[in-house]
């Protein structure tokens, strides 16, 4: 244990929760706003190469978003170490996440470059569009290994509470790639996008290895052990991921079951939704790494501090978000639509959605304190049954009795509400912070005798 870890902890501070939150928001949205550009520059060169864009980025995020276990799952196993005073074996998870980045990466992107045309032949119809969207993705294919990198540098370095290094790397690839994106594209078409993100993707994963080879002080050579513990970790994460993406995915279909206004509104609602999240999801962050350093440092009951600590400052970032949307439910739709219809659409969602903000800022925060504490086996079969007993009744109940997108958004309500419940229960129990599968303890860790609430 790390006495001096443990003091620090029991002291943590909302500008030291902030300290970590801020950069990591930063990075979460460094890359979406960077795709924003990407997808208007590509936009002006006609409807065929826009669709073409559309068709391969969706063959890429369905792939690299799926394996997000290499930031999370690396985060909480580098934080334990790290606040156990085990900055170099903290460090050491980082070097056995690449070589994982790195395996994984070059299988995939073989997979990709050579089922390319197939892939996209899938998603488009039509012979031109497939053609353009496998030239793009021929070459940002290349770039998959250096985005499973960068991952993992991320959750080393959240690890060990650096969130800065990642935000300064992270712009140091989108801003290179954001300034040459109109310059190619305007010479060599939706190509030019690709060799655009494959130029920002090389810098952000070489600045991530030029920092693990300055603060790695150990070996290099690959641990299998500690590499298949990763990858366990990742299996729950993913089966995690899919179950959300089996959610939002039916709700988009459902929507537009009830026509184009419907969609819209929803689609509407969905991008707002999703950068709140992204802002909740920079405090889980935080929470994630402070509750792995805590386990790592002292007992479940400086961990349980320091998670509630966190946890009632994002209930109060939730609050701010939650009244901010209230106020502006006349107004904040008005700035993406002027269409009556689907602002009509919008009216009865919007209320539940808010509802969601207030959720979200227990779910979010409570989320990253179990992944902190390596608790994913839990999240994954929470989430699962979330979806399947909260979302998948009320959004087919929705369809079947006509209440159109509120219904949806009922659906996604109970899916958030069952979340809560499933997540603060844990929390009480103090079952996620028993040493059952923790990278580090030993005979005076005493997590046992306190790990009853």
């Amino acid at each position: 244990m790390s006495d001096r870890t443990a003091r620090n902890l029991e002291k943590v501070s909302v500008g030291e929760i902030l300290g970590l939150a801020l950069p990591a928001l930063g990075v979460l949205a460094a890359t979406p706003l960077y795709l924003l550009l990407d997808t208007a520059v590509v936009g002006r060169l006609g409807r065929h190469e826009l669709a073409a864009l559309g068709a391969a980025t969706t063959i890429q995020a369905m792939v690299t978003t799926q394996l997000t276990f290499l930031s999370y799952g690396t985060t909480a196993r580098s934080a334990r170490l790290y606040g156990a005073g085990k900055r170099r074996d903290a460090v050491g998870e980082g070097v056995q996440a690449t070589w994982v980045a790195l395996a994984v990466g070059l299988v995939i992107a073989v997979v990709i470059l050579a089922g390319a045309a197939r892939f996209t032949g899938w998603l488009a119809d039509d012979a031109v569009i497939a053609e353009e969207a496998t030239a793009w993705l021929r070459v940002a294919g290349l770039g998959i290994p250096l985005i499973l990198v960068t991952m993992a540098g991320n959750g080393w370095l959240r690890g060990i509470q650096n969130t800065r290094l990642p935000l300064w790397f992270t712009l140091a690839g989108v801003l290179p790639s954001a300034a040459l994106v109109p310059y190619l594209v305007g010479h060599h078409g939706i190509v030019g996008s690709a060799w655009a993100n494959l130029t920002g993707e090389s810098i952000t994963a070489i600045l991530f290895l030029i920092c693990l080879s300055r603060m790695h002080g150990g070996g290099w050579r690959p641990n299998p052990g500690i590499m298949r513990r990763q990858l366990v970790m990742g299996r729950d994460l993913i089966a995690r991921s899919l179950s959300f993406q089996v959610a939002f995915i039916s709700a988009a279909a459902v929507a537009a079951r009830f026509g184009a206004a419907s969609l819209a509104a929803h689609q509407v609602m969905l991008q707002l939704w999703n950068f709140l999240s992204l802002v909740l999801d920079s405090l889980a962050i935080a929470a994630q790494a402070l509750t792995g350093a805590a386990l790592g440092a002292g007992t479940s009951g400086l961990a349980r501090k320091v998670g509630t600590r966190v946890t009632v400052f994002s209930c109060g970032m939730a609050a701010v978000l939650a009244a901010v949307f209230a106020l502006g439910h006349s107004l904040i739709p008005g700035l993406f639509t002027t269409d009556g219809e689907t602002l009509r659409a919008m009216a009865g969602p919007w209320w539940l959605m808010v509802a969601m903000i207030v959720a979200g800022g227990v779910v979010f925060a409570l989320d990253g304190v179990l992944l902190g504490a390596g608790d994913v086996a839990y999240l994954r079969n929470a989430t699962i049954a979330s979806v399947l007993l909260g979302f998948v009744p009320g959004v087919w109940l929705a369809l079947f009795t006509g209440t159109g997108l509120t219904g949806v958004w009922c659906g996604l309500t109970a899916f958030m509400l069952l979340r809560l419940g499933f997540v603060v229960r844990r929390f009480r129990s103090m079952r996620w912070a028993l040493p059952d599968g923790a990278v580090v303890g030993d005979g005076n860790d005493d997590r046992v005798g306190a790990g009853t609430a």
